[in-house]
Order: C-alpha cells, then structure tokens, then sequence
C-alpha cells in the first residue's frame, strides 16, 4: 500500500551555490499533475524539472538538463518514498558552478528524497465502486447498512420495481456490506453488475 500527501510541501537546499527547490503535491490525476507543474515553475529558473506518479502513469522531465540527471532521479524518489498519486517539481537556481552528472542526480532526486520523506503522510485506501439495486420495502435497510459501513452514495434512480444505487467504499469493506445487506433485506438486494 501507497501513501500520498495530505497538502503540498517544499524543501529548498544548496549545493555549491546552486539553489534547489523542491516543491511536492498530492494529485490524483495526470491533469492536476499538469497543473501544478505549471502553477509552481519558474520562469526566471534555469530549470524545472519534475516527475508524477498515479498509479501505473508516470512521466518525468529532465526541462533542458543532461538526459537522466534530474526527471529520473526525482521519480525514483517518489518510488523511494512509497508515494503514488504525487507530483514532484525540483526548481534549480545556477549558481555559477558545474555539478557534473552525477552531482546533478544527487542533488535532484536527493531534494526530492528530502522533501518526500519529512512530509507528513496519508494512506491511499483502494476504494471500489459498486451498483446495487433493491425494493422500495428494502430502500431503509439499504440506507442503514451503507451508513454503517461509512459507504457514499454517488448516484441513485428509481423505476417501477424500486431503486438503484450507486455507492463507493473501502474494497476491504465490500464483502461485508453484501453479507449486511444480504441478512438485512433476506437477500433481495441485487448487484447487477458483479461478474456471474
């Protein structure tokens, strides 16, 4: 299991005079990612560069440094750290002196490592949807199970032979919401759309 970060953080280093400004944020899709990158570069720094990862999507860049010395090295800080659904952005400052490769490596998946690892944490929770649909007589029950089980109900219609429902939980708890709403309605309760 992943962490993500509850809110954006920073964390501004040197290394022979050249500044480095790593700047990190919780984003849950390549949009917000985008956004934040863009909302957090520096026109007037030598360069930006970044990395996201959500999920199975990654991406990083290296804004114009040598190939592989800063994108690279800031997903790997991100993979490092145990984050998923994070953008990072390392904002350099040339300060006058040549770091060489691998000092460029360090000094951007180093400030990237830094800022990651005394950031405060949150644990992603792998959350699943689920449709049910039941009786007008059962819709009370429905409601007091899902209440239970901190479920959220995203959608709901109804039609002639009662209502479906649309509702998002933890996946550790679906098994559990189906047992409820199972001795709870004497199994009337459907999930049309669970694999046969």
């Amino acid at each position: 299991m992943s962490d993500t970060l509850p809110a954006p953080v920073s964390l501004a280093i040197e290394v022979k005079h050249s500044r480095f400004l790593a700047r990190a944020a919780p984003a849950d899709s390549t949009h917000a990612a985008q956004a934040f990158v863009g909302s957090v570069s520096d026109p007037d720094a030598t360069h930006n560069c970044w990395a996201w990862r959500i999920g199975g999507d990654y991406r990083s860049s290296d804004d114009g440094e040598p190939a592989g010395t800063a994108g690279r090295p800031i997903l790997a800080a991100i993979d490092g750290q145990g984050f998923d659904r994070v953008v990072v952005v390392v904002t350099r400052w040339f300060g006058g002196i040549k770091l060489g490769a691998g000092g460029l490596v360090r000094a951007y998946g180093g400030s990237a490592a830094e800022c990651l690892r005394t950031a405060p944490r949150v644990a992603l929770i792998d959350m699943r949807t689920l449709v049910l649909a039941c009786g007008f007589d059962d819709l009370g029950s429905v409601h007091a199970a899902l209440a239970a089980l901190n479920a959220d109900k995203t959608g709901e219609t109804f039609d002639e032979d009662g209502a479906r429902l649309t509702v998002q939980l933890p996946a550790d708890r679906v098994d559990t919401l189906k047992i409820r709403l199972r001795d709870a309605t004497r199994n009337r309760v459907r999930f049309p759309e669970d694999p046969a």
